[in-house]
């Protein structure tokens, strides 16, 4: 092998590499028919009731976001409610407050994050799916 393939060869396995650690963790609107499609097919999800004017929900928005490339969350999908619009859904999952993230495996809740803004925090919420 010639050093140029070789090299090529390097690049072309870390770019893969990257773009899988670049979807690691997908955050997305929430939508019923996103979070049962998700349901149905037994994947990790969970849902961030979320409000803008909630410095705790945005804490945990910047956590989130750090965590978008870390490959341990590899196939894990949040899913971002509006805690002001979406009253059945908070009544349906029993939260009565913002900055609330609730974790499923498939259809199964694995697990609940209430108030706790840090990375390692929410991560440690989110692998109880995986």
């Amino acid at each position: 092998m010639n050093l140029k393939h070789t090299l090529k060869v390097a690049l072309t396995a870390s770019l893969v590499t990257v773009s899988a650690w670049a979807s690691a963790l997908e955050l997305k609107p929430f939508s019923t028919a996103e979070l049962s499609a998700i349901q149905q097919q037994g994947k990790p999800v969970a849902v961030h009731f979320h409000a803008d004017w909630c410095s705790t929900c945005v804490g945990q928005a910047r956590s989130l976001d750090s965590l978008k490339t870390d490959p341990q969350l590899q196939g894990m999908t949040v899913l971002v409610a509006d805690y002001d619009k979406e009253r059945e859904l908070r009544k349906s999952m029993k939260v009565r407050s913002q900055s609330v993230m609730v974790v499923f495996k498939g259809t199964q809740e694995v697990g609940r994050l209430a108030g706790k803004t840090g990375a390692d925090d929410i991560k440690s919420a989110l692998v109880k799916a995986l």
